[in-house]
């Protein structure tokens, strides 16, 4: 928001010497943040004064171009000018290219020595035979506008000045603008008014309200017909709850706008358009009320407030054709839209050089509403940007009387006596405040005059409730109808800190109590994720977003079905619009990138959470704001809470490191996926069990299932499907694992006892099986286990054989034992009796056979 110095001085008291910078150095002591400084005077320095071309002549040039060899008084008769190539008779001889102007006007002359936006120096120089002492400046050469094919002739700009008059002040060279940073809540702070205020509270000095100086008519019963019939209002609100509408008819549109408000709109940020068109953006931007014009001739019926049927459309002003959305809120009348409510208007009843009545809309609208239909139909503008913000309803009749007398004053029209006022405004907000309720909140112990101080500051009125004794009780405040951001007493306390001063509130620190650190689980997950880099693995961290095929492929060994799913209600993408039930989508993504970009040995893992749908949803509807929920509403909400199990998972591509001297490197394989899985049970203190499983996303005969000393199912391990893989564009033998930590956790024991180390040697000896072909190894191992008794100190799988000596459907199993006592060295009939008794259990459990 830009703040013309000039405009903000009639408003507020501004030093005549203040700069920007000083302006924005009392602003951010009540939180409006500067932006950047806008001083035209950086970029362009006088002399620039009133010009009379006495004489044209127009000399022909060989390349065809015809130069204007001019004389030009630029200082009244008798009036002597000093300067280096300034003529003392006030009489300057110029070369001019443009021919929109002749003997007599009055025109716009730099004269030796100003300088012009992009350091153009002007100074006496010999051109086309003649020495030029000057230029009969353009608009867009003294940064003005646009027209650089004509130069400026004072008179169709509204200018009447005597000869030699300087023009910085004319133009608005000399002023200059504070931009600064608006936050949402402040919304009323886009206007001259609403900066003005804050001002006069930043430097405790008078404010001197625009609205006050503007008596607006009293609303009739023969005004304008106007229907406020919002069928579908959001959030229970009505899409506009006042709308006033005014007429001016005589009124001539193609008047220049003044130089006073076309400079001070041009300081602003805007563009001088035409005289009806800045009016409205003048009173916009003094009051913060938007308006809209409507070349009243063209209008036909009464105009109705209403929201988008199917299939309408509506041009606006942009000469954009726009489709329109059944929640667009739109200003109609017999023919249909006229334009979009709050945002812009209709190019049917747009106000153009034949108009010569205007209806003038001043209307109050939902912000919700704006700002879902800016969003929607990519159309910001400044009407827009102050309407989603709230603005103050109250000030609809002012502004559309202040822009009515402008128009009378500036187009000659004339107002028409008949006034409509369709007003839904509900009473002004109230809020009980608590005589200690501000210091009690803010730690400062705040007198109850400076607490009355700032609310009358802010704007707001106070009725005081004591006791009978004459004890201060509570203030009964009411809120100011542009402070829409205020409903509870909290906010009532903020404005409070904010202008008492919040460098007045000390800074305390809360002090931790001792003895807490990292939960159990937060202590293993850190364990856990730090582990898995130390061995060599690299964490990611990747969106959860996916598609449902990815949740029915990954999520299980029962793919995910659409009731368990989580759809996100306004997603990123179509094709992932659903939360994740496992990482191994994400971790996949992340390795088809850097497979793309030349990496092809990858070693990734991520820890997360996914999401797992309850039976129910739970509650639709949000609670209203800024009230703490019932336990009621807290329960229904939490049934629609996703189960969020934490997983781990690591996916391994290509081979284990890259090629170096003397060193092969080795794929990986489902082993490895396997180890990693062990690793991270060891790192939370848990122990898991493998064995032979099924999973639609692996590889049907390299799949590992993962369970708990319990029994409990925590995850997978193995290859990926090799037809998933070649279908995807990913190397063969992708290997995988996934984990649901949390379970894993669970199952973890609090404390680990290390085992004594005993002193007594080791007996090993080795033991050939065939068994069935259809048999897990670790089912043998887990029979071979049990077998062998306290004894038996360790157990592997060695080798595997199928082939030739064995039967088709037999297989050869070969595990070494390695049995230990703690109290003496084993004989070598105490171990054969132990793995005999392992053989035994084996075969008959699996009808195992010794291998001869």
């Amino acid at each position: 928001m830009r703040i013309p110095l000039s405009w903000l001085r009639e408003y507020a008291a501004v030093p005549a010497d203040a700069s920007a910078e000083d302006v924005m150095a009392d602003l951010v002591r009540v939180g409006l943040e500067e932006e950047a400084v806008h001083r035209p005077a950086d970029h362009i320095k006088g002399p620039i004064v009133v010009g009379e071309v006495l004489s044209v002549e127009p000399e022909p040039q060989k390349n065809g171009k015809v130069i204007n060899w001019c004389q030009v008084r630029v200082a009244e008769e008798g009036q002597a000018l000093d300067g280096d190539g300034i003529s003392p008779d006030g009489v300057q001889g110029i070369i001019c290219g443009a021919h929109n102007f002749t003997a007599g006007d009055k025109v716009a002359v730099t004269l030796p020595g100003a300088v012009l936006p992009g350091d153009f120096r002007i100074s006496a120089r010999k051109t086309y035979g003649h020495i030029s002492a000057g230029m009969i400046a353009s608009a867009r050469e003294l940064g003005l506008g646009e027209d650089h094919e004509g130069i400026i002739v004072l008179s169709e700009w509204g200018i009447d000045l005597p000869v030699g008059t300087d023009l910085m002040p004319v133009f608005g060279l000399d002023d200059q603008a504070a931009e600064i940073s608006i936050t949402p809540d402040r919304g009323y702070c886009f206007s001259i008014r609403g900066v003005a205020r804050e001002y006069a509270l930043a430097t405790k000095t008078e404010f001197t309200d625009p609205a006050a100086n503007v008596e607006p008519a009293p609303a009739t019963d023969a005004g304008f017909p106007v229907e406020l019939a919002d069928q579908q209002p959001i959030r229970g609100n009505d899409g506009c709850d006042r709308f006033v509408a005014r007429k001016v008819t005589n009124i001539d549109p193609t008047r220049p706008t003044p130089q006073w408000m076309a400079s001070r709109l041009r300081l602003a940020g805007m563009r001088s358009i035409s005289l009806v068109v800045d009016i409205s953006n003048y009173v916009m931007w003094e009051l913060g009320q938007p308006l809209h014009f409507y070349d009243a001739a063209k209008l036909t019926d009464k105009i109705v407030v209403r929201r988008a049927e199917a299939g309408e459309t509506l041009t606006t002003l942009d000469g954009k054709e726009r489709k329109l959305d059944a929640e667009d809120l739109l200003i109609t009348d017999g023919s249909g839209p006229i334009g979009l409510a709050g945002v812009m208007g209709g190019l049917d009843t747009e106000v153009t050089d034949e108009t010569t009545e205007v209806l003038i809309e001043a209307a109050h609208f939902d912000p919700v509403s704006m700002g879902r239909t800016r969003r929607r139909h990519k159309l910001p503008s400044e009407a827009s940007k102050r309407n989603e913000r709230g603005v103050d309803p109250n000030m609809a009749p002012v502004a559309a009387q202040r822009a009515a007398e402008l128009l009378v004053e500036l187009a000659g029209g004339t107002i028409d006596p008949e006034v409509t006022d369709a007003n839904k405004i509900g009473a002004p907000t109230t809020i009980d405040l608590p005589a200690s309720f501000a210091s009690e909140l803010m730690g400062v112990d705040y007198t109850e005059e400076q607490v009355r101080e700032a609310i009358l500051g802010f704007g707001g009125s106070i009725e005081e409730l004591r006791d009978a004794d004459g004890e201060l009780l509570s203030f009964n405040v009411t809120i100011p109808s542009w402070r829409s951001d205020m409903t509870l007493a909290e906010d009532v306390v903020e404005e409070v800190g904010r202008l008492i001063g919040f460098e007045h509130i000390p800074a305390t620190l809360p002090v931790p109590p001792p003895g807490r650190g990292l939960t159990v689980e937060q202590r293993k997950r850190r364990q856990l994720l730090t582990g898995l880099a130390a061995a060599g693995l690299t964490e990611v961290l990747n969106y959860p977003f996916v598609s449902a095929e990815e949740n029915e492929r990954f999520a299980g060994a029962t793919p995910a079905s659409a009731d368990t799913q989580v759809a996100l209600a306004n997603p990123i993408a179509q094709q992932t619009k659903y939360l994740r039930q496992s990482l191994l989508p994400g971790l996949i993504g992340a390795a088809k990138r850097n497979i793309s970009r030349g990496f092809r040995d990858l070693a990734l893992y991520e820890s997360g959470l996914v999401f797992i749908a309850k039976d129910r949803t739970g509650s639709t509807e949000l609670p209203a704001m800024a009230v703490k929920p019932s336990d009621a509403e807290l329960n229904d909400l939490e049934a629609g809470i996703p189960a969020q199990p934490r997983h781990l998972a690591a996916l391994l591509v290509g081979h284990d490191h890259s090629p170096t001297a003397g060193a092969s490197p080795r794929a990986w394989d489902y082993a490895d996926a396997i180890d990693v899985a062990h690793v991270a049970a060891q790192l939370v203190g848990a122990t898991i069990q493998v064995s032979q499983g099924e999973h639609p996303a692996f590889h049907p005969g390299r799949c590992a299932q993962l369970r708990t000393e319990s029994g409990q199912l925590v995850g997978y391990a193995g290859e990926l499907h090799p037809a998933w893989l070649e279908a995807e564009d990913l190397p063969a033998r992708t290997q995988a694992v996934e984990l649901n930590v949390d379970q894993l956790i669970d199952s973890a024991r609090e404390v680990v006892v290390a085992e004594a180390i005993t002193t007594f040697p080791a007996s090993n000896q080795d033991v050939a099986l065939i068994v069935s072909k259809d048999i897990p190894a670790a089912d043998i191992e887990a029979s071979l286990r049990a077998g062998a008794g306290e004894l038996l100190e360790d157990l592997w799988l060695f080798d595997t054989y199928a082939g030739a000596g064995i039967d088709e459907d037999k297989k050869s199993l070969a595990f070494g034992m390695r049995f230990r006592a703690a109290d003496r060295t084993l004989t070598a009939d105490e171990v054969s009796a132990q793995r005999e008794a392992a053989v035994a259990l084996a075969a008959e459990r699996h009808g195992a056979v010794l291998r001869g």
